[in-house]
């Protein structure tokens, strides 16, 4: 019997209605009361003193680099393996994304010793990816201090990601999150960036809201854009924030299930222990992914491929990277698969999903 198993399905309720429907009987639709309470308890959460919501995940980062001061002629090192948003986001501010292999196929950070320093390395960039943080903070934190490097952190997959001290996102000058549709809270579109240093937060204020520091007045002292949330998204947001005990538990279930099913007849993610873990997505690696979710589509079910290595993308062709620099990054996508992870999956259909990836292998 062939059942089907969705990638993925966003976690929300009439609970959520009802708070957007508040914002409508309020008729205060764009940014105002309800932004102001996103982003201070966002701030809470991350224990961020400053803070500022953004369109969406990729202007987030955007608008932290901006406010870093990275521009034309710079170079930003990232990790080859991560969304594109990691890249495009140094492009689009002017810089020149710098990529670097990740230390193992199953270890999603930057490799400190595959780093080829330059007079124009300004910055550096970790993604904390799949709901962990990166193998590696306290080793890139006195990398960046060593060399007088910027650390910009891309926490898009890692809210409530915290060893109890330091949450993902603080550890560099500056932090990004995204509340995309499929991240551990969602606004539908929409990004938070936290800083430590007021300069750089203050930049954030204008160039986010048209180089002024509050709407209300058409006087604008420095060149800014409209990277502002709604009251709608936001509302939604709260509300969100109010099942997070309920989003950790069930997530964290259906990895327990994954590896009840799978046991080790696959390789997993490494996650890191002396953090928290909210599973973004549950990863396997396998001999071969591309044949093994061939083999799931089939049965109905919708794997998703790792994240395509920045050096292969078609859209950075032209800086040259050849496959030999990125063993691990290669490795990666040849044997990792992201599993449907989602609040509502049953154990009968993660039974079924390691049923058919087991045949496959």
């Amino acid at each position: 019997m062939t059942m089907k198993v969705p990638q993925f399905r966003s976690f929300v309720d009439m609970s959520d209605y009802e708070a957007i429907k508040q914002v409508f009987e309020r008729n205060y639709i764009a940014e105002g009361p309800c932004s102001k309470e996103f982003c201070d308890k966002l701030k809470e959460i991350t224990g961020s003193e400053y803070g500022v919501l953004a369109s969406n995940g990729t202007l987030a980062i955007y608008l932290a680099l901006k406010a870093l001061g990275i521009g034309p002629g710079d170079e930003v090192l990232v990790q080859n393996v991560s969304f594109i948003a990691s890249a495009n986001a140094i492009e689009m501010a002017g810089a020149t994304p710098v990529f670097v292999d990740i230390p193992a196929y199953n270890d999603l950070t930057i490799d400190l010793d595959a780093i080829q320093l330059t007079p124009n390395t300004k910055a550096l960039m970790i993604a904390h990816l799949f709901g962990t943080a990166c193998s590696n903070t306290k080793e890139v934190v006195a990398y960046c201090k060593a060399n007088n490097l910027l650390l910009v952190e891309d926490a898009a997959q890692a809210l409530f990601i915290s060893d109890g001290k330091t949450h993902c996102g603080t550890f560099g000058d500056v932090g990004t999150f995204s509340f995309y549709a499929d991240k551990t809270i969602t606004t539908a579109e929409g990004g938070f960036v936290c800083a430590k240093d007021p300069a750089v937060f203050e930049k954030m204020q204008y160039l986010r809201n048209q180089g002024r520091k509050s709407s209300g007045t058409f006087v604008h002292p420095e060149i800014g854009y409209n990277f502002r949330m709604t009251d709608l998204q936001s509302a939604l947001g709260l509300s969100q924030l109010t099942k997070i005990d309920t989003i950790r538990r069930e997530k964290q279930k259906l990895a327990g299930l994954y590896a009840k099913y799978l046991g080790d007849n696959v390789t997993y993610l490494n996650i890191r222990e002396d953090f928290d873990y909210i599973p973004f997505r549950v990863i396997a690696f396998v001999d071969d992914a591309e044949r093994t979710m061939a083999h799931m589509n089939e049965a109905g079910i919708e794997p998703r491929s790792m994240f395509y290595p920045f050096h292969k993308q078609p859209c950075y062709e032209h800086l040259g990277y050849t496959p030999d620099q990125f063993p691990n990054s290669e490795e990666c996508f040849r044997r990792g698969m992201c599993l449907p992870t989602w609040i509502g999956l049953t154990e009968d259909q993660i039974a079924y999903t390691a049923e058919k990836l087991l045949e496959a292998i």
